[in-house]
C-alpha cells in the first residue's frame, strides 16, 4: 500500500454515501465516498473528482480489490466498465460511444498499478434529455451512485452478501 495518503479533498457536493470494500470484510470503519462541486463547461461537459475515503483521507484502490488480489492491470480497466454500465442511459452518446472519461491519479509504482488513491478524474456529457429533465444534484447522486456500485462491483463480484 502506497504510503503517503491524499487528505480528504473536502466537503461533497452532495450527501456522501457509505461502500463497503471487499479487502476491509466485516470491519466497522466507515468508508465514504463523495464527489467535488461540478464545473460545467459551454460544451455541456461536467468536470468532477470522485473520491472514497476514511478517517485518515482517501483510501487506496487497492482496498476495493478483491481479497485474494486485484485483477490484473490498472483499476479503471475493471471499474471504468462498471461507472460506465450504471450509467447506461444518463450519459450522452456520439459515434455510438458513451462520452464519459475517467482517470486516476498516476500509481508511485507503476507495477504496483492498484496502489494509487481511489480518485476519480471525471469528465461526463450527460444525455440533453436527462439535463432536461434532472436537476444537476439529481445527476451527481446517478454518478455518485455509479461510482459506489464500480467499487462495490470490482471488489464483491462473484460473492453474495
Amino acid at each position: 500500500m502506497s504510503q503517503s495518503r491524499l487528505p480528504s479533498p473536502g466537503p461533497s457536493y452532495i450527501r456522501e454515501e457509505t461502500v463497503r470494500l471487499a479487502s476491509r470484510g466485516d470491519d466497522t470503519t466507515p468508508v465514504t465516498i463523495g464527489l467535488t462541486a461540478p464545473s460545467i463547461m459551454d460544451d455541456g461537459w461536467w468536470l468532477t473528482h470522485l473520491w472514497a475515503q476514511d478517517a485518515e483521507g482517501v483510501v487506496d484502490a487497492r482496498d476495493a480489490a478483491p481479497t485474494a488480489g486485484p485483477p490484473p492491470g490498472p483499476p479503471l480497466l475493471s471499474m471504468g466498465p462498471l461507472v460506465a454500465g450504471a450509467l447506461a442511459g444518463f450519459i450522452d452518446q456520439e459515434d455510438g460511444r458513451q462520452l464519459i472519461r475517467l482517470r486516476m491519479p498516476p500509481a508511485e509504482d507503476e507495477t504496483r498499478p492498484w496502489e494509487r488513491p481511489l480518485l476519480l478524474m471525471t469528465a461526463i456529457r450527460w444525455d440533453p434529455v436527462r439535463t432536461a429533465t434532472l436537476r444537476p444534484n439529481e445527476l451527481a447522486r446517478e454518478l455518485l451512485r455509479a461510482f459506489a456500485r464500480a467499487i462495490e462491483g470490482v471488489g464483491w463480484s462473484g460473492r453474495t452478501g
